[in-house]
């Protein structure tokens, strides 16, 4: 998993990323953008950045890229 520092909204591969890792259990296609932000809101190194808020395509990138880390993690486990 990617390490360092805090990361913003606008770091949408990592935020899919975390969000695979720690929420396997959940179907991102089924989660609505609400509890999506919700859930990137509890990411341990998340923090909003002044003039970066979430919008809505923000939240589509985010929840593309769980999907696709998703994917891949189950690809993975099928090697």
């Amino acid at each position: 998993m990617a390490s360092g520092k805090t990361f913003g909204w606008l770091s949408v591969q990592r935020i899919g990323e975390e969000l695979a890792d720690r929420h396997g259990d959940i179907d991102p296609v089924r989660v609505g953008f609400p509890e999506l932000r919700r859930l990137v809101l509890g990411l341990p190194g998340f923090a909003e950045e002044p003039g970066h808020p979430s919008n809505e395509r923000i939240l589509e990138e985010i929840q593309r890229h769980w999907i696709e880390e998703r994917e891949d993690l189950r690809d993975d486990d099928d090697a």
